[in-house]
C-alpha cells in the first residue's frame, strides 16, 4: 500500500471556509449601530453638520410673513363683505316675502272668480233647467254630491311584468304588460257603472262629467288631463246594493272579472252607506237651441 507524500507548507494560512460569503460575514460581524457610529464619526471628522445659511433663514421668514399676510387679508375681506352679504340676504328675503304676498293675493282672486263663475253656472242651470236645476247640476257635475253608493278599487297585478298568451281582451292593443291597468279598462268600468244606474262617478277624487276624457300618456292614465296613480278608487253614488249587483252582472263587470282571472289585476267592490264626490274642477256650460224645422225655400 503506497503512502501519499506529505503536504508542504507554503507559508500563507489556508483560506477560511466562509471566504466566499464575505458580504454575509460583514453583515453579521458589523451591526447596524456600528454603521451609524462610523457615519457620525465621518461627519464629525469633516467638520460636523453645515450650519443653515442666512439666505435660507431669510427665505423661511419671508414665507411665514407672506402666509400671515394672506390670512390677515382674507379675514379682513370676510369682515368687510359680511355686512354686504347680510344686506343682500335681507333684500332677497324681502323679495321672497313680497312675491309670496302677491301669489297669495292672486290665489284669493282666483278663488273669488271661481266662486263667481260657479254662481253664474248654477244660475244658468236653474234658468235653463226648467225647474230642475238641482238635477241638471248633479248630472253635469257642477255641485258636490254625497249619498249611498259603491266603492270599487282597481290596482295593477302584483307581477306586472307577466306576458299574456295573445288571446286576452287587451292583447289586440299590443300591450306587452298585460298586468297593468289601462285607460280603456277604466273607461269600461266607468261606463259599466253609468249603465248600472250610477248618478255620479269619481276616480281618485276626480269628478267625471259627460265631457270627461280618460286617456293614456305612456304608462300614466289621465282623467281630464290630470294624471292618476294606482290604485284607482272609483266612487259611484246610487242605490248601493242594486248598483253593485247590476255592475257585476253587466258585460263590463264580466270584463273586470276576466282581467282578474287572466291577468292578475286586483279589484274589490263594496257597498257604502255614504260616499262624497267633489264638484268637477272645470265645467263647460253650453246652451242648446232648437233646430229650424221650417221648410226652406227652393
Amino acid at each position: 500500500m503506497s503512502q501519499q507524500p506529505p503536504i508542504r507548507s507554503t507559508g500563507s494560512p489556508p483560506p477560511r471556509p466562509d471566504a466566499s460569503m464575505s458580504l454575509l460575514t460583514n453583515v453579521m460581524e458589523h451591526s447596524l449601530d456600528q454603521g451609524y457610529a462610523e457615519a457620525a464619526a465621518r461627519r464629525q471628522a469633516e467638520g460636523g453638520a453645515r450650519p443653515r445659511t442666512v439666505r435660507a433663514k431669510l427665505g423661511l421668514a419671508a414665507g411665514l410673513v407672506l402666509a400671515a399676510l394672506v390670512v390677515t387679508v382674507g379675514a379682513a375681506e370676510a369682515r368687510i363683505s359680511a355686512p354686504v352679504l347680510a344686506k343682500e340676504r335681507e333684500k332677497l328675503i324681502d323679495r321672497i316675502d313680497a312675491e309670496t304676498t302677491a301669489a297669495d293675493s292672486l290665489e284669493r282672486s282666483v278663488d273669488k272668480l271661481r266662486n263667481e263663475v260657479g254662481d253664474r253656472q248654477r244660475k244658468a242651470l236653474n234658468t235653463q233647467g226648467e225647474g230642475q236645476g238641482d238635477l241638471v247640476a248633479l248630472l253635469s257635475g257642477a255641485t258636490e254630491v254625497q249619498g249611498p253608493g259603491v266603492k270599487l278599487v282597481v290596482d295593477d297585478a302584483k307581477d306586472i311584468a307577466q306576458d299574456g298568451d295573445g288571446d286576452g281582451p287587451r292583447e289586440t292593443g299590443g300591450f306587452n304588460d298585460t298586468g297593468r291597468v289601462r285607460d280603456r279598462d277604466l273607461q269600461r268600468i266607468v261606463n259599466g257603472l253609468w249603465w248600472s244606474g250610477a248618478e255620479a262617478v269619481a276616480i281618485n277624487g276626480q269628478r267625471l262629467t259627460a265631457l270627461s276624457a280618460i286617456r293614456a300618456a305612456g304608462d300614466a292614465i289621465l282623467v281630464d288631463n290630470k294624471p292618476l296613480v294606482p290604485p284607482y278608487t272609483v266612487l259611484a253614488v246610487g242605490d248601493g246594493k242594486r248598483l253593485s249587483t247590476a255592475f257585476q252582472d253587466s258585460a263590463d263587470g264580466e270584463y273586470l272579472h276576466v282581467l282578474q282571472e287572466d291577468f292578475g289585476i286586483r279589484s274589490t267592490i263594496s257597498t257604502e252607506e255614504k260616499v262624497r264626490l267633489p264638484a268637477a274642477p272645470s265645467l263647460i256650460v253650453r246652451t242648446a237651441e232648437p233646430a229650424d224645422t221650417g221648410k226652406g225655400t227652393s
